[in-house]
């Protein structure tokens, strides 16, 4: 009677763990609404690379931006965290300078936030603080603010998307495009 009452137990145990470790059931899960992107240039052999998460538009174009856009129900808003998920991460190793004015961007590690309160003149802001949530801005964190030329992409664009691009030795720009807005910053190598 034991070996019974034990062989019983030992099965319902393996069921409860196989039970515990099955799939969910219906469909599995897809690709991730804001998958991970990089971007890198290289001056002289020092990388400059921008992380983010890439959100996508779905259907949602002229609704993003704007007084009553989606991006407005941030919480930092007007001050935005120019991707999803994640702060976007800038990392640099050498220092830059950004804009026309030249901002000075010491090498290192940095969080891109991007004010979008004039629709047509947003301004990047490069934040010391790393680390925090995508949510929390804190300005006096603010190592520098350039603002940024805007462009109208020849079509929607449906993925966010920044790009590093080098226009010779020591001169290049930083690219964020997202639905109807293309924003450019010119970067400088000391």
């Amino acid at each position: 009677m034991k070996r019974l009452l034990v062989c019983t137990s030992l099965l319902f145990a393996a069921a409860m763990l196989s039970a515990q470790t099955a799939p969910p059931p219906g469909p599995p899960p897809g690709p991730p609404k804001s998958p991970p992107a990089t971007t890198t240039v290289t001056f002289g052999g020092k990388a400059i690379t921008i992380t983010y998460s890439s959100p996508r538009v779905r259907g949602r174009a002229g609704q993003i931006f704007g007084k009553d856009g989606l991006i407005s129900h941030d919480k930092g808003y007007p001050v935005w965290r120019a991707g999803a998920n994640a702060a976007t991460k800038l990392h640099t190793e050498t220092d830059l300078e950004l804009g026309p004015n030249l901002a000075v961007v010491p090498k290192g590690d940095y969080t891109l936030f991007v004010d979008i309160s004039n629709p047509d003149k947003w301004v990047l802001i490069v934040n010391k603080q790393t680390g925090q949530s995508a949510l929390a801005y804190d300005k006096t964190q603010d190592l520098v603010r350039v603002e940024m030329g805007m462009e109208k992409p020849p079509e929607m664009v449906e993925n966010l998307t920044y790009s590093l691009d080098s226009m010779g030795a020591k001169r290049g720009r930083l690219t964020l495009s997202w639905e109807n807005h293309t924003a450019v910053v010119p970067i400088h190598i000391p």
